[in-house]
Formats: structure tokens, C-alpha cells, sequence
């Protein structure tokens, strides 16, 4: 770490390990470890994390609310068709592996030249508790600042509490839904919606 330099996310200092590769660094654990997608070599790594979360995703929705909002495998497929749009110059892809084993991802994705989304937050329920959810939204709101966005928004079941505290440490707050969300109306309900002000470095 000595090596790195520190710079502010809304009010937090982040420390970067190689200004050459910002993605590819130790974050808040030390066997953490964060790196941007390679295509194709990680393709089908993305597939199987991406249907492992909305599997888990829908289970518990179904358990708690009775709905089932996605048919996974549909939606899995979609994104990888579309993954441009989670990639440079726009957006980007993080994986966080722990001690060698991948555990986690997170995506940046564009809704206007000042606008950001955050999606596809999932860290195993296995992998959980060890700072991986962490490291992938440090990775992310910087990539976010590279890119120039001013403002970061998200969508979260409402069951994922650990998430919402996870995303309200670094001053994430909560809004309305937003006009771009890729939520159907009739679950937009059941989830909350969040967002980031990263001009503002007095939270």
C-alpha cells in the first residue's frame, strides 16, 4: 500500500496500489482482490455468477413476496449479448476472487454523460462477511470518477439490508425510482432505489 495514492469518494479516501491499472489492487481485505473482465476468457465465469444471483434473487423474492421477477437464464443471456455496455469507455465489469476462488462481481453501466448505474452487485452467500461487497464498490465508484459521472444510481431488493448499509457507508441515499430503471412496474414495489452524489465530498 505504501506505494499507492490516495484520492476521495464522496468524502472517503481511497487508496490505489498502481495508477496504471486502477481495477487490479488489494482492497478492503487483504485476500480480497479485484481485476476488470478479460472477454472472452472470463465470459463464462460472468454467465455463472450473473445466474447464481438471480436464481438466489428470485428465490427469495418468491419466499418473501410471492413474485417472481426474472426467468434467469433470459436474462443472463440478454446481458451477455449486451455486455459492451458494461465495458469501457462507459461502464466496466469487476470480479473480486478470494484466496484464487472468484466470489463476486459488480457493473458500471451508463444512463446519461453525467448519470452512472451500479448493477449485478452479487458476492456468494459463502464468499460473504470477508469485504468483497466492499472492494468491488470501491473499484466501481472510481472507475464511475474516471469516467466523468457526476452521479451514481442503483436498484436493490428490498431484503438485501446488508447491501443498503453497505451502499449508505459510502453516502449512498435513498430516492424515488428513476425514470431509466430496468425494473417491470409491477415489481418496482418490492425493491429500493438508491443513489450517489459524487461531487459531494462532505459526506
Amino acid at each position: 500500500m505504501a506505494e499507492g495514492s490516495n484520492r476521495r469518494i464522496s468524502g472517503k479516501a481511497i487508496t490505489e496500489s498502481n495508477q496504471s491499472k486502477p481495477s487490479q489492487k488489494m482492497n478492503t481485505s487483504e485476500k480480497v482482490k479485484t481485476r476488470t473482465i478479460v472477454i472472452p476468457d472470463d465470459v463464462e465465469a460472468v454467465k455463472k455468477l450473473w445466474f447464481d444471483y438471480l436464481v438466489w434473487g428470485n428465490d427469495k423474492m418468491q419466499e418473501l413476496y410471492g413474485v417472481h421477477p426474472h426467468n434467469p437464464q433470459e436474462a443472463v443471456d440478454q446481458d451477455i449479448q449486451h455486455i459492451d455496455k458494461f465495458q469501457p469507455p462507459y461502464g466496466q465489469l469487476i470480479l473480486a476472487s478470494y484466496e484464487g476462488k472468484l466470489c463476486g462481481l459488480g457493473s458500471l453501466k451508463r444512463i446519461n454523460s453525467d448519470i452512472g448505474e451500479i448493477k449485478r452487485m452479487f458476492v456468494d452467500p459463502a464468499s460473504r462477511r470477508i469485504g468483497a461487497g466492499r472492494a468491488i464498490l470501491e473499484v466501481l465508484l472510481l472507475e464511475a470518477k474516471k469516467v466523468g459521472y457526476k452521479i451514481i444510481r442503483l436498484d436493490s431488493p428490498k431484503f438485501m439490508e446488508p447491501a443498503h448499509s453497505l451502499y449508505r457507508s459510502f453516502g449512498f441515499r435513498d430516492i424515488d425510482a428513476y425514470p431509466e430503471m430496468e425494473i417491470p412496474e409491477e415489481f418496482k414495489d418490492y425493491l429500493l432505489f438508491m443513489e450517489l452524489d459524487l461531487t459531494d465530498d462532505t459526506k
